[in-house]
């Protein structure tokens, strides 16, 4: 009798997302109510949580033999799983690495080890191929445009890890990069929105998680008028659900559209 887990709660939709990718779908018995991908997940799985709130008996009622969670966002869920006797294993996903490294964690513990590989490969053949698309762009224009990733606007905050590396892999320069270490959403937050304005982004980059991006918005924010990217209307969205999700869509779907982006 396998040792490995049946019945799979994920409290986050990269897991889901894996889990298909693996063809290892039938293991999950619950979802969060925020999945995305893959859209069937939603038809077919049944909802017992959202991301940070919801009822732990509707989790316990699937009776999991593995529940996936996500950072310290949902430490306390985790927490009561473990008091309630339920194996936990938590992911911290904050860097490209960590993302292709969830995805062969995930593949050792369903025993999908070589599908795991087979994605991980395709998924860095992506970023090679996107760094060699960058590369040949920067030795024709001698230019790395500088961009500003903005993950929420009231307050603003600015981009996380895997985005700021991907800004790169891209062919750009996050213009906080500095910010981007930081793992936790508060300690990016922008005390002064001019900061923007001093640093002269030529790109910007609305993902705001749940609304749509407004650029009229942040044309209209006081002082930014003189923005660069302001003033020649270069600024765009990413949805969220692709490029804040830290799973293999970030890489497969966010990296085409910074590339698309850049393309001076």
């Amino acid at each position: 009798m396998s040792r490995r887990p049946q019945r799979i709660v994920c409290l986050t939709t990269e897991t889901v997302e894996v889990l298909y990718a693996l063809g290892e779908q039938d293991r999950i018995a619950g979802i969060s109510g925020y999945t995305v991908r893959p859209p069937q997940a939603r038809k077919e799985k049944p909802k017992v949580y959202a991301f940070t709130t919801g009822d732990i008996d509707k989790i316990l009622a699937v009776q999991p033999d593995l529940v996936l969670t996500f950072s310290d966002l949902q430490a306390d869920i985790a927490r009561d799983l473990i008091k309630a006797g339920v194996p936990v294993y938590a992911f911290n996903m904050r860097s490209v690495e960590d993302i292709l490294g969830m995805v062969e964690t995930l593949g050792r513990l369903v025993g999908a080890e070589a599908r795991a590989a087979e994605l991980v490969g395709a998924l860095e053949a992506q970023i090679d191929q996107t760094r060699a698309i960058a590369a040949e762009r920067f030795a024709r224009t001698g230019h790395r445009p500088r961009v500003y990733f903005e993950e929420w606007d009231e307050p603003n905050i600015t981009a996380v890890r895997w985005v700021s590396e991907m800004i790169a892999i891209a062919g750009g320069e996050n213009i906080f990069p500095e910010r981007a270490a930081l793992p936790l959403a508060r300690d990016r937050i922008l005390a002064d929105p001019l900061e923007v304005v001093g640093r002269d982004p030529e790109i910007i980059i609305g993902s705001w998680c749940g609304k749509h991006f407004r650029p009229e918005h942040i044309a209209a924010r006081p002082g930014w008028a003189d923005v660069s990217a302001v003033r020649s209307g270069r600024m765009h969205e990413i949805k969220s659900a692709i490029i804040l999700t830290p799973g293999p869509v970030a890489i497969s779907e966010g990296l085409p559209q910074l590339l698309a982006i850049f393309d001076l």
